[in-house]
């Protein structure tokens, strides 16, 4: 049960992100990205020295056979991160829950197809018909939903990844945001130096709070998550997260305020 209720917080959490990310839309979202990954750096570091855990974590790039799956991992969330900001950013809070709603059922196929677990009937039954219904949300789009397919494809074998090697959550995401840091350091350093370019962070308080907490805010459901896939068949997780998607939709639609043509929802 302890699996559960942990994935059923990391859900929730999710879920209230479109709220968050809303009030930095005015923002670029490869900055919002940049600071998103230095600070939950920061954030996870701090904790692993704290709790006392440098070592185990250090040790993990003692392990060069673990590395490239690490490296995977971080490119997977980071790409994941990046869109779902750009979406929220655009007013595209529903696209991104669709792709939410896709996730479980790439969790459930990724289960079945590569891990051989074992479905429960209902879970079978569920997922056919959670599959229709996506299919056909696809298919009244009339184009390619590469927002709703891009977060469902990249998380769903995020959750895959973290789930078959044995890194705890912890170290875990600290080595995937610091495989990430360059990359932002970078893109942060590059337009700095831009004469017509000035950088949120530092702007005015309340940015500054709000792009600074988005790492401590990041870094605690995918801890959550992770531990969680640890304890939890993949295919229960999928179901989980139905959670996150259902919250999403209806902060866009009695909050956000975005328009939606109802014979698609």
């Amino acid at each position: 049960m302890r699996g559960f209720w942990l994935a059923l917080a990391a859900y929730v959490i999710w879920g209230c992100f479109p709220l968050y990310f809303n009030l930095l839309k005015e923002i670029p979202a490869i900055e919002v990205l940049s600071n998103r990954v230095i600070w939950s750096l920061v954030a996870t570091m701090t904790i692993v020295l704290v709790m006392g855990r440098f070592q185990s974590f250090w040790q993990l790039f003692q392990q060069r056979a673990m590395m490239p799956w690490l490296i995977l991992s971080s490119l997977l969330i980071g790409a994941n991160w990046l869109i779902y900001i750009w979406a929220v950013g655009q007013g595209r809070v529903l696209e991104a829950s669709l792709g939410y709603y896709m996730t479980p059922l790439v969790s459930l196929f990724l289960a079945r197809v590569l891990l051989k677990e074992k479905l429960h009937p209902l879970q079978a039954i569920a997922g056919g018909i959670a599959a229709i219904a996506v299919a056909w949300e696809l298919y009244s789009l009339g184009s390619l939903p590469w927002i709703p397919l891009t977060l469902a494809l990249s998380f769903g074998f995020y959750g895959l990844v973290r789930k078959h090697f044995p890194v705890d959550s912890l170290n875990g995401l600290t080595v995937e945001t610091l495989w990430l840091f360059p990359l932002a350091l970078l893109w942060m350093g590059w337009q700095f130096v831009q004469v017509d370019v000035d950088l949120a962070f530092g702007e005015d308080l309340t940015t500054s709070l709000l792009l600074f907490a988005s790492g401590i805010l990041t870094a605690i459901p995918l801890l959550l998550f992770a531990a969680a896939a640890k304890r939890l068949d993949l295919s229960i997780v999928g179901f989980i997260m139905y959670i996150n998607p259902t919250l999403q939709f209806l902060i866009a639609v009695l909050i956000l305020q975005e328009d939606y043509p109802r014979n698609v929802w």
